[in-house]
């Protein structure tokens, strides 16, 4: 419910819904670079004008829209931000409270080690670690659930010791990796995915043969 995510945030970062309002957050596995991403490719090669990650997961969100003709569906992407430079949600925010996966911060450990240093959090899935990504949120401004019961995340990271080691790898040495192998994980990146967001953005587009 959108009400869970409002109530964990300031006013400035509120989604102007009624707190009843039922929403759903879209994650993408491992698996979507092999799924969806290159399919897409290879289908829309000459429609590919910007992120070809950004625009695979539009067009697929764009896809379950058109399944509820009857119904308001609003889409709100992670790349998207507001005129004042602020997104327009706080992807890992609204995963926590949805239950999909663990935002592990600063304030989840006891004995802080870190002093005056800017700690990030991040969020942890209990099957994939850290390798999935959150892509966007779908709302449905029409459909009130009042009595949809909130499930707590899944703390994967349980121990002091381990989330201490998640935020220092994914502060301090997030280029490695490490960080999204915190947990014993069912599935992660394939070589060329990983190949693929190890590159920067601008010349991902050769690696998948196109122009830009």
């Amino acid at each position: 419910k959108v009400g869970w995510y409002n109530a964990v945030l300031q006013p400035a970062f509120h989604l102007p819904y009624p707190d009843d309002t039922l929403a759903f957050v879209v994650l993408s596995t491992p698996s979507m670079f092999e799924k969806a991403l290159k399919p897409f490719v290879n289908k829309e090669r000459l429609k590919i004008i910007r992120d070809p990650v950004d625009q695979c997961v539009s067009h697929h969100l764009s896809r379950v829209k058109e399944k509820f003709p009857d119904q308001k569906v609003d889409i709100i992407f992670d790349y998207e931000i507001l005129p004042s430079r602020k997104p327009k949600f706080l992807a890992q925010t609204a995963a926590h409270v949805a239950g999909a996966t663990y935002y592990y911060q600063r304030k989840d450990v006891e004995l802080d080690p870190w002093g005056k240093k800017k700690i990030y959090g991040v969020c942890i899935h209990p099957k994939y670690g850290g390798w999935f990504a959150i892509r966007g949120l779908l709302l449905f401004p029409d459909i009130q659930v009042p009595f949809l019961e909130q499930s707590a995340p899944v703390d994967c990271v349980s121990t002091q010791e381990k989330r201490i080691e998640l935020l220092e790898q994914f502060n301090f040495h997030w280029q490695d990796g490490r960080y999204r192998d915190i947990i014993e994980v069912k599935e992660r990146y394939s070589e060329e995915q990983k190949a693929y967001f190890a590159t920067p953005p601008a010349e991902r587009f050769k690696l998948l043969g196109l122009t830009q």
